[in-house]
C-alpha cells in the first residue's frame, strides 16, 4: 500500500486500481488507500484538479474507478495558518505525532473570533506544535473538534493532521468519546442522578444566549449525578455529556433549576441563595471569576492505534477553595 505523501511541500504520486477497485467512487478508493487524507479532504482535492488519470484531470469526487486505471495525486503545500502563531504557555498533558491534549485555564478563548482575534488557544498550539502540523483542509492548523467555554476550564483534545481530525470528528458525532464535568450548583438536584433532556437553541429575545427550547433546536442530554452536598445551599455535581451543545451543562442545569455559581450567564444569583451558603461562602464566591465548571475527564481512543486513552484533571484552586469555603458552617 502506498504511503500517504506528507504536505509540506508539494508532491505527486501514482496509485494504480486494481480488479478489486472496480467500479469504487474516486474519493472513497483514495481513501482507503491514503490512509493519512481524509475522505473530504481527498474530495477537496479533486475538486480543485489535483487528481489526473491518463493525462486527463478527473474533479468528480464520485468518478467510477476501472481496473488497470493509475490516478496521479498532487498535494499541494500547506498553507500557513490565518491565525498568527504566539508563544502562549500551555499545559499538555498528552502529545504525539497524531493529536495533543491540552489542560486549559479558565479566561483562554479556544478559536479566534470576533473579539478575541488572538490569543487563543489555536494561536498557542500553532506555535506550539509547529512543523507537527500537517495540515487540516490544507491548512497548518489544530483541529479543534470540541470547544470549551472561555471560562470553562479542563481537558481538550486537538487533531495535528487530517486523519485524526477526521477520526476524533467521527468519534465525537458518535458519540464514542468520555466527557465528564465537575460543577458547583446551586441546590442539590433531585433526584440526586438522572439525566436532564431538551433542545438547545438561541434564546428567543435575548440572541446571545442559549435555552431549551421547544422548536428549532438541537437534541441534548446531559447525565448527572451529585458527587457532594456543600453545606445548605451547593452541591458538587458530576456531569456527562451524550450531546455536546453550546453552553449544554449550564443551560440543561439552569433549566432544572440548579445553576452554576460564578455563572453570570445563566446563574440567577438570588438573595436567598445567598443566604444559605453562609458569610465564608460569599466572600469565596465573589472573588470567583468565572462559573464553576471543569472539564475534569476526558475519554477516547487513539485514531490511529485505537488504544484506550483517559485523562484526568485535578479541579483548579478557584473551584478547589470555593468548595472548601461553602462547607464551613455557619453565617
Amino acid at each position: 500500500m502506498p504511503h500517504a505523501p506528507r504536505e509540506d511541500t508539494t508532491s505527486e504520486q501514482s496509485i494504480a486500481a486494481g480488479a478489486e477497485d472496480a467500479g469504487e467512487r474516486l474519493d472513497r478508493f483514495l481513501a482507503r488507500r491514503l490512509a493519512e487524507l481524509s475522505r473530504s479532504r481527498l474530495k477537496q482535492l479533486i475538486e480543485a484538479g489535483h487528481v489526473s488519470a491518463g493525462g486527463a484531470t478527473l474533479s468528480d469526487p464520485s468518478h467510477r474507478v476501472k481496473p488497470g486505471q493509475i490516478f496521479r495525486l498532487a498535494v499541494p503545500a500547506v498553507a500557513a495558518a490565518k491565525p498568527e502563531a504566539q508563544a502562549i504557555d500551555l499545559s499538555v498533558v498528552y502529545e504525539d505525532q497524531d493529536l495533543i491534549v491540552i489542560d486549559k485555564p479558565a479566561g483562554m478563548v479556544v478559536h479566534p473570533a470576533p473579539g478575541n482575534p488572538d490569543g487563543t488557544l489555536v494561536n498557542a498550539l500553532i506555535a506550539h506544535c509547529g512543523d507537527s502540523l500537517s495540515g487540516i483542509g490544507g491548512e497548518r492548523r489544530p483541529g479543534i473538534v470540541h470547544r470549551l467555554d472561555k471560562d470553562t476550564s479542563g481537558l481538550i483534545v486537538a487533531a495535528k493532521n487530517d486523519f485524526a481530525h477526521h477520526a476524533l470528528a467521527a468519534d465525537f458525532a458518535q458519540r464514542r468519546i468520555e466527557r465528564r464535568y465537575q460543577a458547583v450548583v446551586w441546590g442539590c438536584p433531585v433526584p440526586r442522578e438522572g439525566e436532564i433532556e431538551g433542545a438547545i437553541g438561541r434564546h428567543p429575545v435575548n440572541r446571545k444566549r442559549m435555552a431549551v427550547v421547544k422548536r428549532g433546536g438541537k437534541a441534548a442530554l446531559t447525565r448527572y449525578r451529585v458527587l457532594r452536598v456543600l453545606g445548605p445551599g451547593a452541591s458538587l455535581v458530576e456531569c456527562r455529556l451524550a450531546t455536546g451543545r453550546t453552553h449544554q451543562i449550564r443551560v440543561h442545569l439552569a433549566a432544572a433549576g440548579y445553576p452554576l455559581l460564578g455563572d453570570r450567564v445563566y446563574g440567577r444569583e438570588t438573595a436567598e441563595r445567598r443566604s444559605r451558603i453562609g458569610a465564608v461562602g460569599r466572600e469565596a464566591l465573589a472573588g470567583l471569576a468565572r462559573q464553576a465548571l471543569h472539564a475534569g475527564s476526558l475519554g477516547f481512543l487513539h485514531p490511529r492505534t485505537k488504544a484506550p486513552l483517559r485523562f484526568e484533571s485535578p479541579l483548579p484552586n478557584d473551584i478547589h477553595n470555593l468548595i472548601k469555603a461553602l462547607e464551613i458552617k455557619g453565617d
